[in-house]
């Protein structure tokens, strides 16, 4: 019986181990439903921070603010593959693109911070040149402010540690970015 007794305890402290392990991939383990709104709502935040940076490609007048919109895309680009990756692995939605019309279940981009209405990106799609490079500084100011008060959420209710790990990401390079943006704003 003792003997039973050890195998079971032995058995059942290795299987407490196991799953326990330290996988570093493993990104089922440790996360809850901050992790989770976080995710879904930072790939929708940043679905549309990239729209408005590929339109500063062909409408904006300084270089400096392409410049600025190349760097944004090509940071967040990745960013919305890795939380996209959480999400499949935790069996959750999967947000399609913010812009394109399509449904995003019970995800609601209006009261996330930030996001700009479909009339702020019409407008922004119509102007041009100086105009456009205005109107683009100071939308993605606001939209990056948001995009740090949603990074400040996670950090505070967040359990996955690589999404608490992102939204200390986002939070330094949106607020380094948001002061580029404002010297741009100023004369």
């Amino acid at each position: 019986m003792r003997k039973t007794l050890t195998a079971v305890l032995l058995a059942a402290s290795l299987l407490a181990l196991a799953a326990c392990g330290n996988d570093e991939n493993d990104t089922t383990a440790g996360h809850n439903d901050a992790d989770v709104t976080f995710a879904q709502q930072m790939i929708l935040h940043h679905q549309q921070a990239i729209e408005m940076a590929e339109l500063a490609e062909t409408r904006a007048d300084s270089q400096e603010v392409k410049d600025l919109a190349a760097d944004i895309e090509a940071a967040q680009d990745p960013e919305i593959e890795t939380m996209t990756g959480w999400l499949e692995s935790w069996g959750e939605d999967v947000p399609a693109d913010s812009m394109s019309g399509m449904d995003h279940g019970d995800m609601s981009t209006d009261d996330m911070p930030g996001m700009m209405s479909e009339g702020d990106m019409a407008d922004l799609e119509a102007a041009s040149g100086a105009e456009f490079d205005q109107m683009f500084l100071t939308m993605m100011i606001e939209h990056h402010e948001g995009a740090i008060e949603m990074a400040k959420t996670e950090q505070a209710d967040g359990e996955y540690a690589d999404a608490i790990e992102l939204a200390e990401g986002i939070e330094t390079a949106q607020t380094e970015e948001i002061q580029t943006m404002q010297g741009l704003l100023t004369p």
